[in-house]
């Protein structure tokens, strides 16, 4: 039996689930990919970001005109400033992707000389070039958690990405998709090395789109529920339809979660003969909150940024207050998910369950 999914990627033959590639304009990426461009994709944490790049790297090889890599770059974070470190890290887990997709090309041996004779700020270049010159088909290369390196060693990467740039497709990734929870050019990067404040627009200025993956529609939140139904023959009642939308607004991990807890934690619901009711849904918001999931408790600790406590604040106060804020401030938070900008310039907490967990932690 499938289930809702609120940990790691989406497996359609395991999980609930909305086709990841319905997601976002997938023509428009097609387009960017024709073009040999480098673009970025970012939504806020577990919004379903990596389930779409596996679905794009999954797509492009069935596609047959490429090859494509998803690489996921977060080992490089524990090294901190340590560049030397994190690169061996990130070109390794590089190495480990491409022995299921496509192996034999790049030895772990030849690796290591590449780490070794280019230094922490080329090798990763020269691997890329490397590997390219041995397919016989265009790469497109997909960085997940680009967001997660700090310091001297993003700087590094992106610096090396863009060296590149002007050798592909023959002898460099055709293109590469950046994705993280924020848009490159908003990053304030502090390098040691250079003593100064560098932003990611500067040290990535090749990018040319930024697409953003948003929250599931109405109705897509309803066409995922009903996957339940359609599967155990359990009933939503429409009020319990309405409610977990007006809840989550769409937000993925909490539609998964709350509809997680009302079909196969709580006794009631996980009677198939049940209908889901409202009263339900309200219980398993109330649990979720209550133990504080690893989604809520990332909630909690983003409100100890200054950053973000100055446009919360406000807003739970009712002040008058958009024209005051720096709009890079609120589009921090919109990135992050924890607000959303209404057309007239109005800001609200994004969700009605952010807005009860906010203000108790405040």
């Amino acid at each position: 039996m499938r289930f809702f999914n609120t940990a790691g990627p989406v497996q359609c033959e395991k999980h609930y689930c909305l086709p990841p590639l319905s997601r976002f304009n997938l023509p428009e990426i097609l387009t960017l990919i024709s073009q040999e461009k480098y673009f970025v994709l970012h939504a806020p944490r577990q919004s379903g970001k990596t389930s779409c790049l596996l679905a794009c790297a999954e797509y492009f090889n069935k596609d047959g005109r490429y090859y494509a890599l998803y690489t996921n770059v977060e080992a490089g974070q524990a090294a901190r400033e340590d560049v030397t470190l994190a690169m061996r890290a990130i070109l390794y887990g590089m190495l480990q992707r491409m022995e299921i997709q496509f192996p034999n090309r790049i030895s772990s041996g030849e690796l290591e000389q590449i780490i070794l004779d280019n230094g922490p700020f080329g090798a990763m270049t020269t691997f890329f070039t490397r590997l390219s010159n041995r397919l016989d088909k265009p790469l497109i290369l997909m960085i997940d958690e680009i967001d997660a390196l700090v310091g001297d060693t993003l700087i590094s990467v992106l610096r090396q990405i863009r060296s590149g740039y002007d050798t592909r497709p023959l002898h460099f990734p055709s293109s590469i998709i950046l994705c993280g929870v924020r848009d490159v050019r908003d990053y304030r990067i502090h390098s040691d090395k250079d003593k100064s404040v560098i932003t990611g627009g500067s040290a990535f200025n090749i990018k040319a789109e930024s697409l953003r993956l948003g929250n599931f529609t109405e109705d897509e939140t309803r066409t995922l529920l009903l996957e339940h139904t359609k599967e155990t023959g359990q009933l939503f009642e429409d009020e319990a339809l309405a409610s977990v939308w007006n809840l989550t607004r769409g937000q993925p991990w909490l539609v998964n979660a709350l509809a997680y807890e009302v079909c196969f934690k709580i006794e009631e619901g996980k009677n198939r003969s049940n209908p889901i009711t409202n009263p339900l849904v309200m219980e398993a918001k109330e649990r979720l909150i209550q133990r504080r999931e690893t989604h809520l408790d990332q909630l909690v600790d983003k409100l100890q940024d200054e950053r973000v406590r100055r446009v919360i604040e406000p807003i739970l106060t009712g002040e008058k207050f958009e024209q005051n804020l720096k709009s890079d401030d609120i589009s921090y938070l919109v990135d992050l998910g924890l607000i959303t900008q209404e057309r007239g310039g109005a800001l609200i907490i994004a969700n009605p369950i952010y807005q009860e967990i906010i203000p108790r932690e405040l």
